[in-house]
Protein backbone atom coordinates (compact mmCIF):
# COMPACT_ATOMS: atom_id res chain seq x y z
CA UNK A 1 0.00 0.00 0.00
CA UNK A 2 1.26 3.17 -0.66
CA UNK A 3 1.38 5.72 2.37
CA UNK A 4 -1.00 8.19 2.81
CA UNK A 5 -0.83 11.42 3.63
CA UNK A 6 -1.21 12.97 6.77
CA UNK A 7 -4.81 14.39 7.36
CA UNK A 8 -4.42 18.29 6.21
CA UNK A 9 -4.28 20.65 9.56
CA UNK A 10 -2.89 18.82 11.96
CA UNK A 11 -2.06 20.84 14.83
CA UNK A 12 1.52 20.42 16.96
CA UNK A 13 0.78 19.31 20.83
CA UNK A 14 -0.14 21.14 22.93
CA UNK A 15 2.22 23.91 25.16
CA UNK A 16 4.72 22.10 27.25
CA UNK A 17 4.20 19.07 25.46
CA UNK A 18 7.88 17.18 24.45
CA UNK A 19 9.56 18.06 20.69
CA UNK A 20 9.11 15.16 18.55
CA UNK A 21 12.72 14.19 17.44
CA UNK A 22 11.51 11.49 14.70
CA UNK A 23 13.09 8.34 16.62
CA UNK A 24 11.91 4.84 18.17
CA UNK A 25 13.66 2.71 19.57
CA UNK A 26 13.94 1.04 23.15
CA UNK A 27 16.24 3.36 23.76
CA UNK A 28 15.18 6.65 22.42
CA UNK A 29 11.40 6.36 23.29
CA UNK A 30 8.44 8.64 21.78
CA UNK A 31 4.98 9.39 23.15
CA UNK A 32 3.82 6.64 20.47
CA UNK A 33 2.00 3.84 21.73
CA UNK A 34 4.63 0.92 20.15
CA UNK A 35 7.28 2.54 21.34
CA UNK A 36 5.89 2.87 24.91
CA UNK A 37 4.65 -0.69 24.70
CA UNK A 38 8.00 -1.69 23.55
CA UNK A 39 9.77 -0.10 26.25
CA UNK A 40 7.67 -1.37 28.88
CA UNK A 41 8.39 -5.28 27.23
CA UNK A 42 11.74 -4.48 27.72
CA UNK A 43 11.63 -3.14 31.06
CA UNK A 44 9.21 -6.29 32.64
CA UNK A 45 9.72 -9.19 30.27
CA UNK A 46 8.90 -11.71 32.38
CA UNK A 47 5.79 -10.15 34.30
CA UNK A 48 2.36 -11.34 33.41
CA UNK A 49 1.06 -9.21 30.58
CA UNK A 50 -2.66 -10.88 29.32
CA UNK A 51 -4.49 -13.06 31.22
CA UNK A 52 -7.42 -14.93 28.83
CA UNK A 53 -9.97 -16.61 30.49
CA UNK A 54 -13.40 -18.18 29.72
CA UNK A 55 -16.25 -20.18 31.46
CA UNK A 56 -15.15 -23.86 32.49
CA UNK A 57 -11.59 -23.50 30.39
CA UNK A 58 -7.87 -23.13 31.64
CA UNK A 59 -6.82 -19.53 31.87
CA UNK A 60 -4.21 -18.63 28.95
CA UNK A 61 -1.44 -16.50 30.53
CA UNK A 62 1.39 -14.06 28.31
CA UNK A 63 4.21 -12.64 29.45
CA UNK A 64 5.35 -9.59 27.99
CA UNK A 65 8.08 -10.65 26.06
CA UNK A 66 5.62 -13.11 24.46
CA UNK A 67 3.14 -10.48 23.52
CA UNK A 68 5.20 -8.51 22.58
CA UNK A 69 7.05 -11.30 19.97
CA UNK A 70 3.50 -12.15 18.59
CA UNK A 71 3.05 -8.63 18.14
CA UNK A 72 5.99 -8.38 16.09
CA UNK A 73 4.99 -11.45 14.33
CA UNK A 74 1.86 -10.21 13.13
CA UNK A 75 3.30 -7.01 11.65
CA UNK A 76 5.73 -8.90 9.86
CA UNK A 77 2.55 -10.54 8.29
CA UNK A 78 0.33 -7.45 7.99
CA UNK A 79 3.58 -5.59 6.34
CA UNK A 80 4.52 -8.32 3.74
CA UNK A 81 0.78 -8.65 2.68
CA UNK A 82 1.62 -4.81 1.79
CA UNK A 83 0.60 -2.97 5.02
CA UNK A 84 2.64 -0.17 6.60
CA UNK A 85 2.56 3.69 7.65
CA UNK A 86 -1.02 5.17 7.64
CA UNK A 87 -2.61 2.39 6.43
CA UNK A 88 -5.98 1.68 8.53
CA UNK A 89 -6.77 -2.01 9.41
CA UNK A 90 -10.28 -3.05 10.52
CA UNK A 91 -10.60 -5.04 14.15
CA UNK A 92 -13.55 -6.99 13.80
CA UNK A 93 -12.82 -9.74 16.25
CA UNK A 94 -14.58 -10.44 20.06
CA UNK A 95 -12.32 -10.31 22.99
CA UNK A 96 -9.16 -12.83 22.93
CA UNK A 97 -5.34 -12.74 22.21
CA UNK A 98 -5.92 -11.85 18.73
CA UNK A 99 -7.18 -8.15 19.26
CA UNK A 100 -4.66 -7.12 21.35
CA UNK A 101 -1.93 -8.64 19.80
CA UNK A 102 -3.26 -7.09 16.19
CA UNK A 103 -3.47 -3.62 17.85
CA UNK A 104 -0.32 -3.37 18.99
CA UNK A 105 1.28 -5.00 15.24
CA UNK A 106 -0.49 -1.97 13.89
CA UNK A 107 0.79 0.28 15.99
CA UNK A 108 4.64 -1.05 15.47
CA UNK A 109 3.81 -1.04 11.74
CA UNK A 110 3.00 2.94 12.44
CA UNK A 111 -0.45 2.21 10.37
CA UNK A 112 -3.71 2.86 11.89
CA UNK A 113 -6.13 0.58 13.94
CA UNK A 114 -9.93 0.77 13.60
CA UNK A 115 -12.38 -0.48 15.87
CA UNK A 116 -14.96 -2.73 13.97
CA UNK A 117 -18.41 -3.50 15.92
CA UNK A 118 -18.57 -7.44 15.44
CA UNK A 119 -22.51 -7.90 15.26
CA UNK A 120 -22.73 -5.28 12.16
CA UNK A 121 -24.71 -6.52 9.08
CA UNK A 122 -23.11 -7.12 6.03
CA UNK A 123 -24.61 -3.56 4.60
CA UNK A 124 -23.19 -1.35 8.11
CA UNK A 125 -19.79 -3.27 7.67
CA UNK A 126 -19.65 -1.92 3.99
CA UNK A 127 -20.59 1.71 5.46
CA UNK A 128 -17.77 1.58 7.56
CA UNK A 129 -15.02 -0.26 5.87
CA UNK A 130 -15.71 2.18 3.05
CA UNK A 131 -15.94 5.90 5.53
CA UNK A 132 -12.08 4.17 6.87
CA UNK A 133 -10.88 3.76 3.99
CA UNK A 134 -9.81 0.13 5.01
CA UNK A 135 -6.52 -1.47 3.57
CA UNK A 136 -6.95 -5.01 5.91
CA UNK A 137 -9.36 -6.86 8.59
CA UNK A 138 -8.62 -8.82 10.63
CA UNK A 139 -12.18 -11.16 11.62
CA UNK A 140 -13.67 -14.36 12.83
CA UNK A 141 -14.26 -17.46 10.80
CA UNK A 142 -17.73 -17.38 11.86
CA UNK A 143 -17.97 -13.50 11.13
CA UNK A 144 -15.77 -13.96 7.85
CA UNK A 145 -18.96 -14.44 5.31
CA UNK A 146 -20.19 -10.74 6.03
CA UNK A 147 -16.95 -9.22 5.35
CA UNK A 148 -16.79 -10.78 2.20
CA UNK A 149 -20.17 -9.18 1.43
CA UNK A 150 -19.12 -6.13 2.21
CA UNK A 151 -15.76 -6.54 1.15
CA UNK A 152 -17.00 -6.75 -2.85
CA UNK A 153 -17.93 -2.95 -2.27
CA UNK A 154 -14.62 -1.72 -1.18
CA UNK A 155 -12.21 -1.12 -3.29
CA UNK A 156 -9.32 -0.38 -0.99
CA UNK A 157 -10.08 -3.63 1.21
CA UNK A 158 -7.89 -5.92 -0.12
CA UNK A 159 -6.24 -7.79 3.07
CA UNK A 160 -8.67 -10.22 5.27
CA UNK A 161 -6.80 -12.27 8.16
CA UNK A 162 -8.87 -14.61 9.56
CA UNK A 163 -8.33 -16.32 13.43
CA UNK A 164 -7.68 -19.90 13.16
CA UNK A 165 -5.09 -22.55 12.53
CA UNK A 166 -4.30 -21.09 9.09
CA UNK A 167 -3.24 -17.03 10.92
CA UNK A 168 -1.30 -19.13 13.67
CA UNK A 169 0.84 -20.87 11.11
CA UNK A 170 1.53 -17.57 9.45
CA UNK A 171 2.33 -16.03 12.68
CA UNK A 172 4.81 -19.49 13.67
CA UNK A 173 6.78 -18.42 10.35
CA UNK A 174 7.52 -14.74 10.95
CA UNK A 175 10.08 -13.20 12.67
CA UNK A 176 10.01 -12.01 16.45
CA UNK A 177 11.98 -8.85 15.71
CA UNK A 178 10.41 -5.86 15.02
CA UNK A 179 9.87 -4.29 11.63
CA UNK A 180 11.51 -1.46 10.23
CA UNK A 181 9.02 0.98 8.90
CA UNK A 182 10.89 4.47 9.34
CA UNK A 183 10.97 6.50 12.67
CA UNK A 184 8.14 6.43 14.41
CA UNK A 185 5.99 9.62 16.21
CA UNK A 186 4.15 11.13 18.84
CA UNK A 187 2.15 12.34 15.66
CA UNK A 188 1.12 8.78 14.57
CA UNK A 189 -2.52 8.74 14.24
CA UNK A 190 -4.73 6.81 16.78
CA UNK A 191 -8.38 6.48 14.96
CA UNK A 192 -11.19 5.48 17.28
CA UNK A 193 -14.97 5.26 15.72
CA UNK A 194 -18.03 6.08 17.64
CA UNK A 195 -21.40 5.62 16.82
CA UNK A 196 -22.43 7.16 20.26
CA UNK A 197 -26.70 6.64 20.55
CA UNK A 198 -27.51 8.19 17.64
CA UNK A 199 -26.31 8.53 13.39
CA UNK A 200 -23.93 7.38 11.88
CA UNK A 201 -19.85 5.84 13.19
CA UNK A 202 -17.51 8.68 12.98
CA UNK A 203 -13.50 8.31 13.04
CA UNK A 204 -12.26 10.55 15.92
CA UNK A 205 -8.10 11.15 15.08
CA UNK A 206 -6.10 11.45 17.53
CA UNK A 207 -2.64 12.14 17.69
CA UNK A 208 -0.91 8.89 19.67
CA UNK A 209 0.78 11.49 22.24
CA UNK A 210 -2.74 13.14 22.63
CA UNK A 211 -4.60 10.05 23.25
CA UNK A 212 -1.70 8.55 25.62
CA UNK A 213 -2.13 11.66 28.17
CA UNK A 214 -6.33 11.84 27.76
CA UNK A 215 -6.80 8.85 28.38
CA UNK A 216 -4.15 6.05 28.65
CA UNK A 217 -2.45 6.76 31.70
CA UNK A 218 -0.13 9.67 30.43
CA UNK A 219 -1.66 12.19 33.04
CA UNK A 220 -0.82 9.69 35.95
CA UNK A 221 -3.11 9.91 39.38
CA UNK A 222 -1.64 11.95 41.82
CA UNK A 223 -4.19 10.67 44.52
CA UNK A 224 -2.38 7.58 44.31
CA UNK A 225 1.11 8.75 43.68
CA UNK A 226 1.14 8.51 39.93
CA UNK A 227 2.37 11.66 39.02
CA UNK A 228 2.16 12.30 35.33
CA UNK A 229 5.02 11.46 32.44
CA UNK A 230 7.68 14.30 31.97
CA UNK A 231 9.35 12.16 29.44
CA UNK A 232 8.70 9.28 27.18
CA UNK A 233 11.48 7.29 28.52
CA UNK A 234 9.76 7.17 32.27
CA UNK A 235 7.30 4.66 31.10
CA UNK A 236 10.42 2.28 32.62
CA UNK A 237 10.46 3.80 35.46
CA UNK A 238 6.70 3.91 36.16
CA UNK A 239 6.33 0.02 35.04
CA UNK A 240 9.34 -1.43 37.21
CA UNK A 241 7.67 0.15 39.93
CA UNK A 242 4.36 -1.65 39.65
CA UNK A 243 1.59 0.47 39.88
CA UNK A 244 -1.08 0.25 42.92
CA UNK A 245 -4.18 -0.94 40.11
CA UNK A 246 -1.94 -3.89 38.96
CA UNK A 247 -4.81 -5.77 37.56
CA UNK A 248 -7.55 -4.58 35.41
CA UNK A 249 -10.38 -6.30 33.76
CA UNK A 250 -13.26 -4.33 31.32
CA UNK A 251 -16.40 -6.04 30.95
CA UNK A 252 -17.31 -4.47 27.57
CA UNK A 253 -15.97 -5.96 24.17
CA UNK A 254 -12.81 -4.04 23.43
CA UNK A 255 -14.42 -2.55 20.22
CA UNK A 256 -16.14 0.02 22.67
CA UNK A 257 -13.13 2.70 23.20
CA UNK A 258 -13.53 2.80 26.86
CA UNK A 259 -12.65 -0.76 27.10
CA UNK A 260 -9.79 -0.69 24.67
CA UNK A 261 -8.46 2.11 26.82
CA UNK A 262 -8.69 -0.06 29.99
CA UNK A 263 -6.60 -2.28 27.98
CA UNK A 264 -4.34 -0.06 26.92
CA UNK A 265 -3.81 1.79 30.78
CA UNK A 266 -2.79 -1.45 31.99
CA UNK A 267 -0.28 -2.59 29.35
CA UNK A 268 1.29 0.78 29.00
CA UNK A 269 1.79 0.70 32.68
CA UNK A 270 3.42 -2.41 33.38
CA UNK A 271 0.10 -4.59 34.56
CA UNK A 272 -1.80 -7.12 33.84
CA UNK A 273 -4.97 -7.01 31.31
CA UNK A 274 -7.11 -9.66 32.58
CA UNK A 275 -9.74 -10.43 29.62
CA UNK A 276 -13.25 -12.56 29.39
CA UNK A 277 -13.47 -14.47 26.43
CA UNK A 278 -16.95 -15.54 26.67
CA UNK A 279 -18.91 -14.22 23.90
CA UNK A 280 -21.85 -13.29 26.11
CA UNK A 281 -21.88 -11.43 29.41
CA UNK A 282 -22.83 -13.98 32.49
CA UNK A 283 -22.37 -12.54 35.44
CA UNK A 284 -21.52 -15.12 37.57
CA UNK A 285 -18.82 -15.71 35.39
CA UNK A 286 -17.46 -12.26 35.31
CA UNK A 287 -17.79 -12.68 39.54
CA UNK A 288 -15.74 -15.88 38.91
CA UNK A 289 -13.20 -14.18 37.21
CA UNK A 290 -12.67 -11.49 38.93
CA UNK A 291 -12.56 -13.38 42.44
CA UNK A 292 -10.15 -15.81 40.89
CA UNK A 293 -7.34 -13.44 39.09
CA UNK A 294 -7.35 -11.19 41.99
CA UNK A 295 -8.38 -7.90 39.57
CA UNK A 296 -8.10 -4.55 40.99
CA UNK A 297 -10.07 -2.69 38.99
CA UNK A 298 -12.94 -3.47 36.72
CA UNK A 299 -14.84 -1.41 33.77
CA UNK A 300 -18.33 -1.99 33.74
CA UNK A 301 -21.09 0.33 31.08
CA UNK A 302 -23.74 0.98 33.35
CA UNK A 303 -26.57 -0.50 34.69
CA UNK A 304 -26.45 -2.79 31.36
CA UNK A 305 -23.72 -4.77 33.47
CA UNK A 306 -23.50 -3.20 36.75
CA UNK A 307 -27.48 -4.71 37.65
CA UNK A 308 -26.93 -8.33 36.75
CA UNK A 309 -23.09 -8.20 38.62
CA UNK A 310 -25.38 -6.46 41.51
CA UNK A 311 -28.16 -9.28 41.39
CA UNK A 312 -25.83 -12.08 41.20
CA UNK A 313 -23.77 -10.70 44.53
CA UNK A 314 -27.18 -9.93 46.58
CA UNK A 315 -27.94 -14.22 45.56
CA UNK A 316 -24.38 -15.58 45.96
CA UNK A 317 -21.86 -12.77 47.42
CA UNK A 318 -20.42 -15.32 49.70
CA UNK A 319 -18.94 -17.02 46.45
CA UNK A 320 -16.97 -14.51 45.67
CA UNK A 321 -13.78 -13.24 47.36
CA UNK A 322 -13.62 -9.35 46.26
CA UNK A 323 -11.23 -8.42 48.76
CA UNK A 324 -8.47 -7.50 45.75
CA UNK A 325 -11.23 -5.45 44.41
CA UNK A 326 -10.35 -1.82 44.63
CA UNK A 327 -12.38 0.11 41.93
CA UNK A 328 -15.65 -0.53 39.99
CA UNK A 329 -15.07 1.96 37.34
CA UNK A 330 -18.73 2.85 34.89
CA UNK A 331 -18.00 4.36 31.58
CA UNK A 332 -19.72 4.99 28.61
CA UNK A 333 -22.84 5.25 30.38
CA UNK A 334 -23.54 6.43 34.34
CA UNK A 335 -24.86 3.99 37.28
CA UNK A 336 -28.48 4.92 38.59
CA UNK A 337 -27.72 5.53 42.44
CA UNK A 338 -29.45 2.57 43.54
CA UNK A 339 -27.73 0.60 41.83
CA UNK A 340 -24.17 2.18 42.82
CA UNK A 341 -25.35 1.46 45.87
CA UNK A 342 -26.16 -1.59 46.30
CA UNK A 343 -22.79 -2.22 44.76
CA UNK A 344 -21.42 -0.17 47.50
CA UNK A 345 -23.18 -2.02 50.00
CA UNK A 346 -22.16 -5.62 48.58
CA UNK A 347 -18.75 -4.62 48.16
CA UNK A 348 -17.51 -2.71 50.81
CA UNK A 349 -13.89 -1.99 50.65
CA UNK A 350 -14.54 -1.18 46.93
CA UNK A 351 -14.87 2.25 45.32
CA UNK A 352 -17.51 2.40 42.95
CA UNK A 353 -17.54 5.03 40.47
CA UNK A 354 -18.70 6.76 37.39
CA UNK A 355 -16.65 8.06 35.10
CA UNK A 356 -16.97 10.64 32.26
CA UNK A 357 -15.40 10.80 28.86
CA UNK A 358 -15.96 10.97 25.09
CA UNK A 359 -14.32 9.51 22.21
CA UNK A 360 -13.98 13.46 21.17
CA UNK A 361 -12.16 14.51 24.67
CA UNK A 362 -10.84 11.10 26.12
CA UNK A 363 -11.37 11.13 30.08
CA UNK A 364 -12.70 14.58 31.65
CA UNK A 365 -13.03 13.21 35.09
CA UNK A 366 -15.67 11.62 37.55
CA UNK A 367 -18.94 11.59 38.32
CA UNK A 368 -19.96 12.39 42.13
CA UNK A 369 -23.86 12.38 43.46
CA UNK A 370 -22.77 13.73 47.12
CA UNK A 371 -24.60 17.53 47.58
CA UNK A 372 -24.70 16.98 43.57
CA UNK A 373 -26.82 19.30 41.11
CA UNK A 374 -28.41 22.50 42.02
CA UNK A 375 -32.05 23.24 43.34
CA UNK A 376 -33.39 22.68 40.12
CA UNK A 377 -31.62 19.68 39.16
CA UNK A 378 -31.89 17.35 42.30
CA UNK A 379 -30.85 14.41 40.48
CA UNK A 380 -28.28 15.84 37.95
CA UNK A 381 -24.79 14.01 38.69
CA UNK A 382 -21.99 16.79 39.33
CA UNK A 383 -18.40 16.60 37.03
CA UNK A 384 -15.03 16.55 38.97
CA UNK A 385 -12.82 17.81 36.72
CA UNK A 386 -10.07 20.01 36.67
CA UNK A 387 -9.25 23.54 34.82
CA UNK A 388 -9.27 21.88 30.92
CA UNK A 389 -12.86 22.04 31.40
CA UNK A 390 -15.46 24.90 30.99
CA UNK A 391 -19.21 25.01 29.84
CA UNK A 392 -20.19 27.68 26.76
CA UNK A 393 -22.98 29.15 25.42
CA UNK A 394 -24.38 28.98 22.10
CA UNK A 395 -22.02 32.06 20.76
CA UNK A 396 -19.43 29.59 22.35
CA UNK A 397 -18.79 32.07 25.09
CA UNK A 398 -17.62 30.50 28.61
CA UNK A 399 -20.71 30.67 31.07
CA UNK A 400 -19.47 31.98 34.24
CA UNK A 401 -20.93 29.84 37.67
CA UNK A 402 -24.35 30.46 39.01
CA UNK A 403 -25.99 31.58 35.80
CA UNK A 404 -28.45 28.96 35.74
CA UNK A 405 -27.89 28.44 31.96
CA UNK A 406 -27.79 25.16 30.15
CA UNK A 407 -24.38 25.12 27.93
CA UNK A 408 -22.19 22.99 25.99
CA UNK A 409 -19.28 20.97 27.88
CA UNK A 410 -16.26 21.48 26.21
CA UNK A 411 -12.14 20.63 27.34
CA UNK A 412 -9.11 21.96 26.02
CA UNK A 413 -5.84 20.50 26.19
CA UNK A 414 -4.75 16.89 25.10
CA UNK A 415 -8.18 16.59 22.49
CA UNK A 416 -8.28 14.92 18.72
CA UNK A 417 -7.33 17.24 15.94
CA UNK A 418 -11.01 15.96 14.11
CA UNK A 419 -13.36 13.72 12.13
CA UNK A 420 -12.00 11.43 9.75
CA UNK A 421 -12.61 12.79 6.19
CA UNK A 422 -15.69 15.59 7.99
CA UNK A 423 -13.99 18.89 7.78
CA UNK A 424 -17.41 20.04 8.03
CA UNK A 425 -18.02 18.51 11.55
CA UNK A 426 -14.40 18.44 12.58
CA UNK A 427 -15.30 22.87 12.76
CA UNK A 428 -18.35 22.48 14.30
CA UNK A 429 -16.73 20.11 17.15
CA UNK A 430 -13.62 21.24 17.77
CA UNK A 431 -13.99 24.88 17.58
CA UNK A 432 -11.23 27.70 18.17
CA UNK A 433 -12.03 30.33 20.90
CA UNK A 434 -9.54 32.22 21.75
CA UNK A 435 -6.88 31.56 20.14
CA UNK A 436 -7.20 27.70 22.00
CA UNK A 437 -8.76 24.87 20.16
CA UNK A 438 -11.65 22.95 22.10
CA UNK A 439 -13.88 19.82 21.88
CA UNK A 440 -17.58 20.56 22.09
CA UNK A 441 -18.83 17.74 21.11
CA UNK A 442 -22.40 18.65 22.77
CA UNK A 443 -22.80 17.24 26.13
CA UNK A 444 -24.90 19.50 27.87
CA UNK A 445 -24.14 21.11 31.57
CA UNK A 446 -24.62 24.06 33.95
CA UNK A 447 -21.95 25.91 36.21
CA UNK A 448 -23.33 26.10 39.78
CA UNK A 449 -22.61 29.08 41.88
CA UNK A 450 -19.08 27.36 43.62
CA UNK A 451 -17.67 27.02 40.28
CA UNK A 452 -18.68 23.01 39.43
CA UNK A 453 -20.16 21.57 36.59
CA UNK A 454 -23.93 19.78 36.87
CA UNK A 455 -23.92 17.58 33.95
CA UNK A 456 -27.28 17.05 32.00
CA UNK A 457 -26.98 14.90 29.27
CA UNK A 458 -26.36 14.93 25.82
CA UNK A 459 -27.88 17.38 23.89
CA UNK A 460 -28.66 14.84 20.89
CA UNK A 461 -31.24 13.16 23.10
CA UNK A 462 -32.50 16.01 24.83
CA UNK A 463 -36.17 16.64 24.97
CA UNK A 464 -38.37 19.28 24.30
CA UNK A 465 -41.28 19.66 25.83
CA UNK A 466 -43.51 22.83 25.82
CA UNK A 467 -39.95 24.93 26.13
CA UNK A 468 -38.68 23.14 29.02
CA UNK A 469 -35.51 21.06 28.37
CA UNK A 470 -35.90 17.09 30.31
CA UNK A 471 -32.28 15.16 30.07
CA UNK A 472 -33.01 11.78 29.14
CA UNK A 473 -30.22 10.15 31.75
CA UNK A 474 -31.71 12.11 34.84
CA UNK A 475 -35.29 10.84 34.48
CA UNK A 476 -33.81 7.40 33.84
CA UNK A 477 -31.44 7.44 36.43
CA UNK A 478 -35.17 8.23 38.96
CA UNK A 479 -36.95 4.98 37.48
CA UNK A 480 -34.58 2.34 37.90
CA UNK A 481 -34.56 3.44 41.41
CA UNK A 482 -37.75 1.90 42.12
CA UNK A 483 -36.58 -1.65 43.00
CA UNK A 484 -39.06 -3.55 40.47
CA UNK A 485 -37.40 -1.69 37.78
CA UNK A 486 -34.31 -3.53 35.85
CA UNK A 487 -33.82 -1.10 33.40
CA UNK A 488 -35.47 1.87 31.19
CA UNK A 489 -34.58 4.43 28.81
CA UNK A 490 -36.28 8.02 28.06
CA UNK A 491 -37.58 9.60 25.06
CA UNK A 492 -39.60 12.53 23.06
CA UNK A 493 -42.60 11.55 21.08
CA UNK A 494 -44.52 13.96 18.78
CA UNK A 495 -46.93 16.25 21.23
CA UNK A 496 -49.66 18.39 19.19
CA UNK A 497 -49.60 20.73 22.23
CA UNK A 498 -46.01 20.81 23.56
CA UNK A 499 -44.14 19.86 20.78
CA UNK A 500 -42.95 16.80 22.35
CA UNK A 501 -43.96 14.54 25.67
CA UNK A 502 -41.97 12.21 28.08
CA UNK A 503 -42.17 8.64 27.45
CA UNK A 504 -40.57 6.05 29.54
CA UNK A 505 -39.95 2.86 27.84
CA UNK A 506 -39.55 -0.07 31.28
CA UNK A 507 -37.90 -3.51 31.69
CA UNK A 508 -39.49 -4.57 35.14
CA UNK A 509 -37.96 -7.13 37.02
CA UNK A 510 -40.92 -9.77 37.13
CA UNK A 511 -44.36 -10.28 35.48
CA UNK A 512 -45.96 -7.89 38.08
CA UNK A 513 -45.50 -4.71 36.76
CA UNK A 514 -46.03 -1.61 38.51
CA UNK A 515 -48.65 0.23 37.59
CA UNK A 516 -48.19 3.54 35.94
CA UNK A 517 -49.70 5.46 38.75
CA UNK A 518 -46.85 4.51 40.90
CA UNK A 519 -44.21 5.21 38.65
CA UNK A 520 -45.14 8.53 37.81
CA UNK A 521 -45.68 8.89 41.72
CA UNK A 522 -42.11 7.63 42.56
CA UNK A 523 -40.40 9.72 39.77
CA UNK A 524 -42.64 12.72 40.92
CA UNK A 525 -41.44 12.89 44.26
CA UNK A 526 -37.43 13.46 42.96
CA UNK A 527 -38.29 15.33 39.63
CA UNK A 528 -40.42 18.26 38.53
CA UNK A 529 -43.92 17.59 37.17
CA UNK A 530 -42.55 18.52 33.33
CA UNK A 531 -39.71 15.64 33.88
CA UNK A 532 -42.29 13.21 34.74
CA UNK A 533 -43.10 10.76 32.06
CA UNK A 534 -47.08 11.07 30.51
CA UNK A 535 -46.41 7.58 29.26
CA UNK A 536 -45.21 4.29 30.09
CA UNK A 537 -44.29 1.48 27.56
CA UNK A 538 -43.60 -1.91 29.52
CA UNK A 539 -41.25 -4.03 27.01
CA UNK A 540 -39.46 -7.48 27.51
CA UNK A 541 -36.13 -5.67 28.31
CA UNK A 542 -34.45 -2.70 26.61
CA UNK A 543 -32.69 -2.69 24.15
CA UNK A 544 -28.61 -1.44 24.16
CA UNK A 545 -25.84 -1.16 21.82
CA UNK A 546 -23.80 -4.03 21.91
CA UNK A 547 -21.14 -1.38 24.18
CA UNK A 548 -24.15 -1.05 26.40
CA UNK A 549 -25.02 2.20 25.27
CA UNK A 550 -28.94 3.25 25.42
CA UNK A 551 -30.27 2.75 22.07
CA UNK A 552 -32.56 5.45 21.60
CA UNK A 553 -33.87 4.85 17.55
CA UNK A 554 -34.89 1.62 19.39
CA UNK A 555 -36.73 3.13 22.02
CA UNK A 556 -38.39 5.67 19.91
CA UNK A 557 -39.88 3.08 17.52
CA UNK A 558 -41.07 0.54 20.77
CA UNK A 559 -42.65 3.77 21.92
CA UNK A 560 -44.44 4.97 19.45
CA UNK A 561 -45.76 2.09 18.16
CA UNK A 562 -47.17 1.02 21.52
CA UNK A 563 -48.90 4.67 21.54
CA UNK A 564 -49.74 4.09 17.91
CA UNK A 565 -47.88 6.86 16.57
CA UNK A 566 -46.28 7.01 13.09
CA UNK A 567 -42.82 5.20 13.74
CA UNK A 568 -40.04 7.38 13.58
CA UNK A 569 -37.32 6.68 11.21
CA UNK A 570 -34.16 4.33 12.37
CA UNK A 571 -31.45 6.07 10.29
Amino acid sequence: MGQKPPPPGRPPGPPGSPPIAGFSSVANVQFNLADLFEAVAAEVPDREALVLGAHGTAHRRLRFDELDARANRLAHVLHDRGIGPQDHVGLHLFNDLEHIEAMLAIYKLRAVAVNVNYRYTAEELRYLFADADLAAVITEPELRAAVAEAQAHVPTLVTVLERGDRYEALLAAAPTTPVDVGPRSADDLYLLYTGGTTGMPKGVMWRHEDIYFASLGGRGTPSQGIEPLRRPEDVRDRARAEPPIRRRLPLCPLMHGGAMWIALQSLLSGGTLVLSTDRHFDAADALALLATERVDLTMVIGDATARPLADELERNGAAYDLSALQVIASGGAIMSPAVKEQLQRLVPGTKVVDTFGASETGGQGRLSRRSAGSTANPGAPRLVTDEHTAVFDDELRPIEPGRGQVGRLGRRGHIPFGYYKDPAKTAATFPVIDGVRWAVPGDMALVEDDGSITLLGRGAATINTGGEKVFPEEVEGVIKSHPQVFDALVVGVPDDRFGQKVVAVVAFRSEAHVNDDELAAHTKAHLSGYKVPREWVAVPACQRTPTGKPDYAWAKAAASTALGLAEPSMG
